[in-house]
Order: C-alpha cells, then structure tokens, then sequence
C-alpha cells in the first residue's frame, strides 16, 4: 500500500472529521478545529490517499513564527490502513518538511498506552524528553518526544 501524499484542502473537510471518528475514541478534533487548521492555523496537515481516493490518513505539524521548533500535533491512519506504512510515510514526510521549513526540533505528545505509536516514534528517532501525567481527556498520561532535525533550504 503506496498511499499519495498531498497537504491537505478544504475540500477534505468532510473527510478528516469522519476519519478521526472511525480512527481515535477519544481526543478528537472538532469539524471547527480542523477548519481552523485548515485555514488560519500556523500549520501544515497533511493527507494520504488510497488508490480510491479515500482518506488513509492525515498529520499535522504545527509551525511557530520566529520559532526553530515545531510541533507534530496529530497523526491518525484508518484502521483498515494500519500496519502498511502509512504512518511512517506521512512521519516522515512532515520531519522532512519541518526540517525544510527551518525548523531544528520536532516534539510531539503520545499516549503511554500505544506501544504502536512510541515504536514508530523510537525508530524514527525521537526521544523521550517529559512524562505528562492526565495528559489525555481519559487520565491516560503522555510521553513528550523530542527529535533534533537536520537544516535544509529545500522546499
């Protein structure tokens, strides 16, 4: 499974809500919030598609102003697309466009209970950095991650 890679458009809008339903019970993004990443954020979400069209998955990397670090803020792959590389894809496509947009450190929060997601993270190399207790809406607490980047002008 190759998905193709694009950022994502208002048109997928209607797409992104219904995947984070399927996708997480729980810490979803509003119809409103996604809109407003979409379209006023500091931000770069990011979508796979499958050979249909349909949403595999997204990312979103946040980008501060006059900041070198940025933040992986959400990554989500359909269900029915996990275990195929989807996520490592977007992961390293958003570390790639983090990298090229200046930025020299990555940071993202996840879940202690996702050993899925700490691997990928791990094998991509990020660091633990902070343990975040009733991190989540559930009490599940989180690892802050950190990975450092390397600069480059391209893109």
């Amino acid at each position: 499974m190759t998905p193709t890679l694009r950022p994502a458009a208002g048109h997928d809008l209607a797409s992104l809500c219904h995947l984070e339903e399927i996708a997480l019970s729980g810490d979803r993004f509003s119809r409103r919030q996604f809109h407003h990443l979409l379209y006023r954020a500091h931000a770069l979400t990011l979508v796979a598609e499958g050979d249909t069209r349909r949403l595999l998955g997204y990312g979103t990397l946040l980008l501060r102003r006059n900041s070198t670090q940025a933040r992986l803020y959400s990554l989500c792959v359909h269900p029915g697309a996990r275990g195929h590389g989807v996520g490592r894809n977007m992961l390293q496509w958003l570390i790639s466009a983090a990298a090229a947009r200046g930025c020299d450190r990555l940071v993202l929060e996840v879940r202690v209970d996702n050993p899925v997601a700490l691997g990928l993270y791990r094998s991509e190399g990020f660091m633990p950095a902070a343990w975040l207790t009733n991190y989540y809406e559930d009490g599940c607490a989180a690892w802050r991650m950190t990975k450092g980047l390397a600069m480059s002008r391209a893109g």
